[in-house]
């Protein structure tokens, strides 16, 4: 593992930009059903000043935990800046997690205090605070007995001077999603948020002028590093949306420069454009040299992306189709590549985007295959470790310091890398042949009806894919001749993918499932990643009734007016 080289830039640019860009507008933060909130970077730095003092008046000892339970705000930035001010760690928590987990975070970090804000279960926050954990709740949380954020600033003056932090101090502990068990917490030091910022900007030719819109998860190191460390190395303005009701909205008033997304989402945009616009008529228009500049142009624009420079995908793989989709239209779309314990390594470099890899480790990265096909990393952004689980620690490295990703990869002689799938995910065939689920599962979602995928077949002679329409789709099935359609184009799909997979890895069947899939039901994590192994458990006492069936699409139980079987 290495010790940093670099700096604490995180505070130290802080307190720059608090003199060079006084009055420079950092954060605007939508509230209120319309209504604008702005801080210069003076305002801001004002206030996690005041923060910091408060939490240094508990007289704590140094490097406490102090945890983040809130969507993404104006408030979490300057929260996460006033721990580390005031000499703590950071532990930042999903807000989409159930009661349990949010509960079992704060009690495995020992957090001394919370800041709570507005999370996906409004009642849930409240109840997942254990006894002994201190609480300032930010404007957005529901109302309660808590102090609040404005009486705090109004109580407690800021904190003098300019603390710093040495580079190789422990900053935060960020908790995996959970995709395959418990969540284990993540120890990144300072210097990691240093290098990242240093490195990746370059790589992108990023500056102060650039902007972005936060709602990706910051508890999730994409978020974190894209929007917290892009901002405070550069100075550049974030952007907050308040709900899902007024993401676009919120997204035309940022007209972002830089802007991170995930497959998932990705996915719903060009399946939007679709319901305003039926694919085969854009197809025509995007084919009529007169017109198609103009159509263009007005789809990036009602996305609300006319000004993104770059457009970014990671957390899963995505379709060739929908990258190459998107870079057609216009947008600078590429896929990018990063894990809890490493950060953000793999950024391609501006115009040398290659479509299906994710570019080329960024300057510092050390990269490497193992025997066994397995990306195997070294960097100054490597874990410290894991929170109190030394033995895990040690596991995920080898003897000479690189981290085990746990990632099957292609890496080419350029540097270009390439993600083949997960090594736990992948699965043996009752013929002996593994397969990777991952790049099948993906392919499977280009189809427009599909909402979510898992393929399985673990000791079957062959995979198959469970799927879950999209609710538009499925309340179109109500009636025989729809049902047909879909069943007919969804075998047309699964052909078309099967051309493309070697025989061992061809899917039987696919079979259509109630859903939904949601964070709250535990078959997502919170970053919208499948649990495979809660999807198993759940679907694979029905296999042998599907199985045996001639049909290559089946169902868990169909619409009304459907006359086939149904799975019992």
């Amino acid at each position: 593992m290495y010790s940093c080289i670099e700096e604490d830039l995180s505070l130290a640019r802080l307190y720059r930009w608090e003199r060079e860009r006084a009055q420079h507008v950092y954060l605007t933060q939508p509230f209120d059903n319309g209504k604008i909130r702005e801080w210069t970077w003076a305002q801001a730095a004002n206030e996690a000043r005041r923060i910091a003092n408060h939490l240094k008046a508990q007289n704590w000892e140094p490097g406490s935990r102090v945890a983040i339970l809130s969507r993404n705000c104006a408030w979490w930035l300057m929260a996460d800046l006033a721990i580390w001010m005031a000499g703590h760690v950071s532990v930042p928590i999903y807000p989409s997690l159930n009661t349990r987990t949010m509960r079992q975070i704060l009690e495995h970090s020992e957090s001394k205090a919370l800041f709570l804000g507005m999370t996906d279960e409004k009642v849930a926050a409240g109840i997942a605070v254990p006894p002994g954990v201190s609480c300032v709740r930010f404007p957005t949380a529901p109302a309660s007995d808590y102090p609040s954020w404005e009486d705090v600033i109004a109580a407690t003056p800021p904190l003098e001077g300019n603390p710093v932090r040495s580079a190789d101090d422990l900053a935060t502990i960020i908790y995996t999603s959970g995709t395959t068990g418990t969540p284990k917490g993540v120890m990144h030091r300072f210097g990691s948020f240093g290098f990242f910022g240093r490195n990746a900007s370059k790589r992108m030719g990023l500056t102060a002028d650039d902007r972005i819109l936060s709602y990706l998860p910051l508890a999730h190191i994409i978020e974190r590093a894209a929007c917290e460390t892009f901002s405070i190395f550069l100075g550049f303005h974030v952007y907050f949306t308040e709900g899902i009701e007024t993401f676009i909205t919120d997204l035309k008033r940022a007209r972002p420069t830089i802007f991170p997304s995930v497959p998932r989402l990705l996915l719903k945009f060009q399946q939007g454009v679709f319901q305003k616009i039926p694919r085969e008529r854009l197809e025509r228009l995007l084919h009529i040299p007169i017109v198609k500049g103009i159509v263009k142009k007005r789809i990036i624009g009602q996305l609300g992306l006319s000004d993104a420079r770059f457009a970014a995908s990671g957390g899963a793989p995505l379709p060739i189709e929908i990258l190459m989709w998107y870079r057609n239209l216009g947008l600078e779309l590429f896929e990018g590549f990063g894990l809890t314990e490493t950060g953000v390594t793999h950024i391609p470099v501006p115009g040398q985007v290659r479509p299906g890899y994710v570019g080329t480790a960024i300057e510092g990265v050390d990269v490497k295959v193992s025997g066994d096909g397995e990306l195997l990393m070294r960097s100054p952004m490597s874990m410290m470790g894991y929170f109190k689980n030394p033995q895990g620690t040690q596991e995920a490295f080898t003897a000479d310091g690189y981290f085990r990703t746990g990632d099957l990869v292609q890496l080419e002689a350029d540097g270009q890398l390439k993600i083949i799938g997960r090594v736990k995910e992948q699965f043996k065939t009752s013929k002996g042949k593994y397969v990777a689920p991952a790049p099948i599962e993906s392919r499977m979602m280009t189809h427009p009806s599909v909402e979510a995928c898992c393929v399985m077949g673990a000791s079957m002679p062959k995979p198959f894919a469970i799927v879950v329409l999209s609710p538009e789709t499925r309340q179109r099935c109500e009636t025989p001749d729809a049902k047909t359609d879909l069943e007919q184009s969804l075998v047309a799909q699964m052909a078309e993918v099967n051309e493309q997979l070697d025989p061992h890895e061809q899917l039987n069947f696919i079979a259509i499932v109630d859903g939904p899939w949601t964070i709250g039901n535990e078959l997502l994590t919170p970053t919208l990643k499948i649990k495979r192994a809660a999807l198993e458990r759940r679907y694979l006492p029905l296999v042998q009734n599907w199985d045996k069936r001639d049909n290559p699409v089946v169902w868990e139980s169909v619409p009304l007016g459907r006359t086939s079987k149904t799975v019992n």
